[in-house]
């Protein structure tokens, strides 16, 4: 039986000072018979209430140890264990094992994590996120749907697991000193552009090379032109989302949109949790991963790529559309920190 708090030792002894029998109190209190004696007993003979010492050996940290462990881990969440302990050690002189101080983490809610992967947001990123959930929290479903929502995305042949690990409690997944920030893709595989909106996926396009804004030009005039040519409405009805890289961006791709007539999203900086085809992207290539046999060439990863794209059904992209709302609320909640999405 787990022993008696300071408190719950106090309530025995105060109830047989004022009088009541070890019986009236074994009632009140919902203590064993045998333990309210012995505790009267030992406040008898010491005039204390404080329990016998007991045999074995006495715990290795103190309440001010594991307190100390916490903020040496909260100083930098992706230690290793074993450097936890070393630090530790040095700085108390207390001599602890790797399993103890993994125990004292664990008794705090401290586990070791993937950690999630979010861009890195800086101030600016924070404060254009927030005017844009702002400008957009009145947005209706039917406004969303009048979005196309475009992106880059690599593909490689092998996939590395290139997981880090962190130290965090249970609610603090996608606390900014617990996310691991994300970068742009380099070296090989295959570059694809894609787009889509409520009504159908756009095409999937591989861009080989550098894209330069002639390039992401051509792509758009060969691609993404004839698509809002195919939807019900004029290009005009339309918004056209895309990030802010600098071949979007550039005066040479401003003046093609703007001789196009094509609507351009203003967006915000580091903000792929708002741009719903990222997952998108998370579900082709989970649907490449399932290929049997894998992809053996980057001609053959480009097949696959857009064979699987065409696969992905309707309900897929619209429902993520219909998340838009969700979205802008949670970062308006994470004040423009990174989201789960």
């Amino acid at each position: 039986m787990a022993e008696l708090t300071e408190f719950e030792r106090g309530v025995i002894i105060g109830g047989w000072l004022f009088g009541h029998s070890e019986r009236d109190i074994e009632v009140k209190t919902g203590h064993p018979k045998s333990t309210i004696h012995d505790t009267i007993e030992r406040y008898r003979e010491t005039g204390a209430g404080t329990s016998r010492p007991r045999s074995g050996r006495p715990p290795i940290l103190t309440d001010r140890d594991k307190r100390h462990i916490v903020r040496i881990v909260r100083s930098n969440r992706q230690q290793s264990a074993k450097q936890l302990q070393h630090n530790f050690v040095q700085s108390s002189g207390t001599v602890a094992s790797l399993s103890t101080v993994k125990r004292a983490l664990h008794e705090a809610g401290y586990h070791s994590r993937v950690a999630a992967r979010k861009p890195l947001i800086s101030a600016k990123n924070r404060r254009d996120r927030m005017q844009w959930c702002k400008r957009h929290k009145e947005w209706t479903d039917e406004q969303w749907k009048k979005v196309i929502w475009s992106d880059e995305s690599r593909f490689t042949l092998f996939r590395s697991d290139g997981r880090i690990r962190v130290w965090r409690l249970p609610k603090e997944k996608y606390d900014v000193d617990c996310v691991v920030p994300t970068v742009k893709h380099g070296g090989g595989g295959v570059m694809v552009w894609g787009c889509f909106t409520w009504e159908s996926l756009g095409p999937l396009v591989r861009a080989e090379g550098t894209i330069n804004s002639q390039k992401y030009i051509d792509i758009m005039k060969a691609n993404l032109i004839p698509f809002m040519q195919g939807l019900e409405g004029e290009i005009v009805d339309y918004e056209y989302q895309q990030d802010n890289a600098s071949v979007h961006t550039s005066k040479l791709t401003t003046t093609f949109f703007e001789n196009s007539d094509i609507n351009v999203m203003k967006w915000p900086g580091q903000s792929p949790d708002l741009n719903p085809i990222e997952h998108l992207w998370d579900e082709l290539e989970r649907r490449l991963r399932k290929r049997t046999p894998p992809p053996r060439s980057e001609d053959e990863l480009a097949v696959f790529l857009e064979e699987e794209w065409e696969k992905i059904a309707d309900t897929t992209f619209q429902k993520l559309i219909l998340s838009m709302k969700s979205r802008v609320k949670a970062v308006k909640r994470a004040r423009g920190y990174a989201t789960k999405y």
